[in-house]
């Protein structure tokens, strides 16, 4: 719980350890528990075939949201299932209290399907700018962690990305086509060019963490959901790397921003691939 007179960054110091706790409690209470035993009546649709929810998103965002809001009392939650019952709840993030920004399950799909290429997302973000993160990948037991001006880490250990080895192909991992308009479908058809080995993308949590660990060079992204991105885009930014919209700027997780957009491991490689994605103006 947050004391009296404390900041939130003193609050990050003394209880991140407690957030790290909270999110691997509710994926071994509601998560793994499901992981390879979902019965049909547990998988719901939301928008659509590929939009699919589980009964382990719903509790396991219920139950980060009950514990998550008793350790910074005023802090609020925006959670994907819960915007999905009530988009308004979404307009918090702009708001001034601070606010956690939960995936339950990020890579529903994956899940679902008996695939380990899925984590839990939680970020801490504060008038539009994101302090921390916490990216779970339970079933490969992977914990990765990062504390704006404090780094990014993988299991305690310093993440840098690094720049992508001089001469080989950039690896970019690209919004996946079954959840890509036309439209955004012309935007990224820019990045199949000479130097870039463009891949449809995973769930967006272990993208990132893939840039951050430099094993990935870049993701180029046409949604701005903030429970997808605000986790992985600190990683990013703290092992190193960097984001830009189509238009230049970083991405803002309050939203409006100019899409596709890209994060890289290094300035110029999200440079380069802004400018590709621009190209389809």
């Amino acid at each position: 719980m947050i004391q009296d007179t404390e900041t939130i960054d003193e609050f990050l110091t003394r209880c991140s350890a407690h957030v790290e706790e909270a999110v691997r409690k509710a994926a071994a209470a509601e998560i793994l528990p499901r992981f390879r035993r979902l019965a049909a009546h547990e998988v719901d649709q939301k928008s659509g075939p590929h939009d699919l929810v589980t009964d382990a998103d719903r509790l396991a965002e219920r139950r980060l949201t009950e514990d998550l809001g008793a350790l910074l009392p005023g802090s609020v939650v925006v959670g994907e299932e819960a915007v999905h019952a009530d988009p308004a709840v979404y307009e918090a993030i702009q708001g001034d209290a601070p606010v956690w920004i939960i995936d339950p399950v990020d890579g529903t799909r994956q899940f679902v399907h008996g695939d380990d290429g899925f984590c839990t997302l939680v970020a801490l973000a504060h008038r539009g700018t994101v302090l921390a993160s916490w990216t779970y990948a339970a079933a490969r037991d992977q914990f990765a962690t990062a504390v704006r001006g404090r780094g990014a880490h993988l299991d305690g250990e310093r993440l840098f990305a690094g720049p992508p080895a001089p001469g080989r192909d950039l690896r970019v991992a690209t919004s996946h086509p079954d959840f890509t308009t036309d439209e955004q479908k012309g935007s990224l058809r820019a990045l199949w060019t000479d130097g870039v080995a463009p891949r449809p993308c995973g769930s967006a949590g272990l993208e990132y963490l893939a840039i951050a660990r430099g094993e990935l060079d870049a993701v180029a992204f046409s949604w701005e959901a903030a429970w997808d991105h605000a986790a992985g885009l600190l990683l990013v930014e703290e092992a190193g790397g960097t984001h830009l919209t189509r238009s230049g700027e970083p991405f803002r997780v309050t939203g409006s921003n100019v899409l596709p957009f890209t994060a890289a491991r290094d300035a110029a490689t999200a440079r380069r691939v802004a400018e590709l994605l621009r190209t389809a103006d």
